[in-house]
């Protein structure tokens, strides 16, 4: 058993405080809109030169976090959008969902691809992996800020949360492996430069949802039917990149043909 103690500030300045989980999503922005510089400067994407990264970056940015907090609401406590619709812009209050995040981004994506005439599977197919990097440092985030703990269990590898009867599964680790699981799976698949665009950004979407699915069983979430919201989201995942690899599997027959 591992009781835990750790504090969720690296280090405070005056009176503002830097958190690990803050840091890493600061971390992850920062490093995603340099890699992207870099591939805009090889003219790698057509139409997406350096100028364009720090705009696609801004959409990056405001579609992800205005998603990931509206829909959490939405998903986890919708009542709050009538009672009290301004904690919505309260971000500092915690609460951003996963799968919102990934919407809102993806739709700020690809507005700024049509707006620019860039292709978003070329610009889908390399930001997964920087993100499924920072889905990684993000979920040791969750685990040293002691939120989102595992059910209760008597492994030898259980952690003791503040503020939580019994003794738990770690399921933030368990879900950072997943996220390290998908990126050293998508990564070596960029490389070889042998999938059709859009093939890769669908192939995390379905690796995430499947993965998630199953972990979650280990995360102490409200239940219906068996199952938790996040669960339901997962199934939903599947089956859309499902469809989408599918119909890139028929285009792919149609051209060779």
């Amino acid at each position: 058993m591992f009781v835990h103690n750790i504090s969720p500030v690296l280090f405070t300045v005056g009176p503002f405080e830097v958190r690990y989980y803050g840091l890493v999503y600061a971390i992850g922005f920062l490093v995603t809109y340099l890699l992207f510089h870099r591939l805009a400067k090889k003219d790698r994407i057509k139409n997406l030169n350096p100028d364009r990264v720090d705009i696609f970056m801004l959409y990056a940015i405001i579609g992800s976090i205005v998603g990931a907090r509206l829909l959490d609401f939405v998903f986890y406590n919708p009542s709050i959008i009538f009672t009290n619709p301004i904690e919505i812009l309260m971000v500092w209050h915690g609460g951003m969902s996963f799968h919102g995040g990934l919407i809102g981004g993806a739709l700020a994506g690809l507005l700024f691809c049509k707006k620019y005439k860039v292709s978003f599977y070329k610009l889908a197919d390399f930001a997964v992996l920087p993100f499924a990097a920072t889905l990684f440092f993000g979920r040791i985030a969750n685990f040293i800020n002691g939120e989102l703990p595992g059910t209760v269990t008597n492994v030898s590898w259980c952690v003791q949360f503040p503020s939580y009867e019994g003794c738990r599964h770690p399921s933030q680790l368990y879900e950072a492996a997943k996220n390290l699981i998908i990126f050293f799976t998508l990564l070596p698949l960029y490389m070889k430069k042998k999938l059709k665009d859009g093939v890769l950004f669908w192939l995390f979407v379905l690796m995430y949802g499947v993965l998630r699915f199953i972990i979650n069983f280990w995360r102490d979430d409200i239940r219906w039917l068996g199952l938790s919201m996040g669960q339901y989201l997962c199934i939903a995942m599947v089956i859309v990149s499902v469809f989408f690899l599918s119909r890139l599997n028929k285009k792919k027959q149609k051209a060779n043909n």
